[in-house]
């Protein structure tokens, strides 16, 4: 009769018990973490058995999505208000919320742009078309707006923007160079090498930009995210989100 080696055989019961243990882990992010977040899951799925599936996109859509009832199980946000907006229904563990990250703006325009942007004012005359995340409710064009409305210039240059579904295809936008410049994130700008930053909004002078995590009220392996909302805060994490131009919270 025929026996499989013992080796053999101890390799198929750590990969059956491995597999048993394993969790799917669901994150929700806003699509400006998107490069940094995979980076961060990689290195994560390197110490656990545990497997990062992400849904990106604006914090809007993911938030509308949470409501729905989609199955996330972590959701990490561009803005507090859609965060807000879950705690207030009930639809986020409260006590797992917290700020992990800050942002900046900046403006950017094609590599190839002879286009030089000495102040916000500037945009009246030198610039067509500006693309922007929408402004209705994506977080980028929230801030954007509130940047651009605090300066007295919103209702002025609100016909040259170029609305978008985030802040990636508003940067998609002036890659392509179907736009003249756009309003980015500097983190996405960054990523990018097919755009240049024309002006950099000052921390202290633009809005207050914040990333709130938490753990949504119906996921599935609440302990599997909370292990990952941990390594969220390890120093691994904090030199990845610092690597990618993030500003650290914690």
């Amino acid at each position: 009769m025929f026996r499989f080696p013992r080796s053999i055989f101890i390799l198929v019961v750590a990969l059956v018990l491995h597999n048993a243990n394993a969790a799917e882990v669901n994150v929700y992010a806003a699509a400006s973490l998107t490069d940094v977040m995979k980076e961060i899951a990689a290195s994560y799925e390197k110490e656990s058995t545990n497997k990062i599936v992400f849904n990106f996109g604006a914090s809007s859509l993911l938030a509308r999505q949470i409501i729905e009832r989609a199955p996330a199980d972590i959701l990490f946000s561009a803005d507090e208000a859609k965060m807000d907006d879950l705690q207030k229904t009930g639809l986020i563990v409260p006590e797992t919320r917290r700020d992990l990250l800050s942002n900046s703006l900046v403006i950017v325009v094609p590599n190839d742009s002879k286009l030089a942007i000495a102040s916000p004012d500037e945009l009246l005359t030198k610039v067509q078309r500006i693309a922007i995340a929408d402004p209705r409710a994506v977080p980028a064009g929230i801030y954007t707006k509130e940047y651009l409305s605090g300066l007295g210039l919103w209702d002025k240059l609100q016909s040259k923007m170029v609305p978008t579904e985030n802040v990636r295809a508003a940067l998609a936008a002036v890659e392509s160079g179907n736009v003249d410049a756009g309003f980015v994130y500097k983190t996405d700008a960054n990523i990018s090498k097919k755009v240049k930053i024309a002006l950099s909004v000052p921390v202290e002078k633009g809005p207050a930009i914040r990333y709130p995590v938490a753990i949504v009220k119906e996921a599935k392996n609440k302990s599997a995210a909370e292990a990952f909302l941990r390594y969220l805060e390890s120093d691994s994490a904090r030199k990845l989100f610092e690597q990618y131009g993030f500003i650290v919270k914690f």
